[in-house]
């Protein structure tokens, strides 16, 4: 079945850097868009940042410009959400979603997405 593994969240000091993971199992990882979506507490998900299968990323979030960046190794099934000068606002749930089955490409609703992981907490504070 299709899964969706996130990890790497944790606390980190405003300014400080994480990188998040997203392990795929169970679909043909590369032939799909991946997204990275949050969700701040008492906000709606939104998304952050999205890549394709060729590589084309997509940002709707202006706030994580140079910032943040996505990532996807195809032979490991995995993709990444580096977060670098983080900020107390970047405190969140963050997940990733894949395409499937909807499409190849990016989008930047919810429901554009059947599949989702389970989450992982970043929290930013001093």
């Amino acid at each position: 079945q299709v899964q969706l593994v996130e990890s790497g969240g944790g606390l980190v000091q405003p300014g400080g850097s994480l990188r998040l993971s997203c392990a795929a199992s169970g679909f043909v990882f590369d032939y799909y868009a991946i997204g990275w979506f949050r969700q701040a507490p008492g906000k709606e998900r939104e998304a952050v940042l999205c890549i394709s299968r060729s590589d084309v990323i997509t940002k709707y979030v202006d706030s994580v410009k140079g910032r943040f960046t996505i990532s996807r190794d195809n032979a490991k099934s995995t993709a990444y959400l580096q977060m670098n000068n983080v900020k107390p606002a970047g405190t969140a749930v963050y997940y990733c979603a894949t395409s499937l089955p909807y499409g190849v490409g990016c989008a930047d609703a919810d429901f554009d997405y059947k599949y989702w992981g389970q989450g992982t907490q970043v929290t930013v504070s001093s």
